[in-house]
């Protein structure tokens, strides 16, 4: 009988970009109880890509973030929502691109994945889809929100809050990798702008050897590839995963943004790198240590 300890790993992030000086001890702790649940389930058999979809859920409906309840308005005064999941060994992957007030668009992307045939759907037709899936819509967006619409762009990043995204990364003890990443979107966005988050391959990435999760200004992300780049650099370069992290976020600085990434690999190696003020962030691994943080160095 084996007395070998079962591999698994697990990263969370609660959006890059913090607001130097503020304390964010209530976010860190939610980050390591949302680490520890998932630890328990991962231990447990769960599916990395059950756990991601676990994980981003939980962020959605906390309203501590901006995903889900903790989103704010568009410009013409309503809630539109993004999200992508990625099962790396079955390589299939699934998302949703401004969606109006969904309470966890995390699992209308699940649903496109394993219901259809389709990668993205986007608009009334992918709320038209979650509700036929029979999944729960906000019914007083007013009451529902943490952000009430018609706060200013001036008084959100006030907060620290002036962008934002959540995501996680996870290998289960089957050796199977799993991405989650969802976000309400930059503030005072137009209607139906859409980010890096929905877009596979950009915001969200993950295949049998590497779980990627983006979180910045998604335009930035989008000119510089993004989450596939970085597994790229690791599978066609030959990169390590530090340096594949590092020549992704080196580029998005480069054409003039900021920003963060959390990763996996199949061998449970974890990054959780970024380049902006900090990133709000926890991981755990099959030794069971865990980190939760938002501006500790990650250089």
């Amino acid at each position: 009988m084996s007395n070998t300890k079962p591999l698994y790993a697990l990263a969370l992030h609660g959006g890059a970009g913090p607001t130097p000086g503020r304390d964010y001890a209530k976010t860190e702790a939610h980050l390591s109880a949302l680490a520890r649940e998932g630890e328990a389930m991962l231990n447990a058999g769960k599916s990395a890509v059950d756990v991601v979809e676990h994980m981003v859920a939980s962020m959605e409906s906390s309203g501590l973030y901006v995903a889900g309840r903790g989103s704010a308005a568009n410009v013409a005064g309503y809630v539109e929502l993004d999200a992508a999941i990625m099962d790396g060994n079955a390589h299939g992957a699934g998302a949703v691109a401004a969606i109006r007030d969904i309470k966890n668009p995390i699992k209308a992307a699940r649903l496109v994945m394993e219901q259809t045939p389709y990668v993205t759907l986007a608009g009334l037709g992918a709320a038209n889809f979650a509700r036929k899936m029979g999944l729960a819509f906000v019914d007083d967006p007013a009451s529902y929100y943490s952000i009430p619409v018609g706060t200013t762009i001036e008084e959100m990043r006030g907060d620290g809050l002036a962008h934002g995204t959540v995501g996680a990364v996870a290998l289960d003890i089957h050796g199977h990798l799993a991405a989650a990443t969802s976000t309400g979107g930059t503030f005072g966005k137009p209607e139906g702008r859409v980010g890096d988050t929905p877009i596979t391959g950009v915001g969200n990435w993950a295949d049998q050897e590497v779980a990627v999760s983006c979180t910045g200004v998604g335009e930035y992300f989008m000119l510089a590839g993004g989450a596939l780049t970085l597994a790229h650099g690791m599978q066609l370069a030959g990169d390590s995963l530090q340096d594949a992290v590092w020549r992704m976020l080196d580029r998005v600085q480069t054409l003039g943004g900021d920003g963060g990434v959390i990763a996996v690999t199949r061998s449970g190696e974890i990054a959780m790198a970024y380049n902006s003020d900090g990133m709000k962030r926890a991981s755990v691994d099959a030794d069971g240590t865990l980190v939760s943080t938002t501006f500790a160095p990650c250089r």
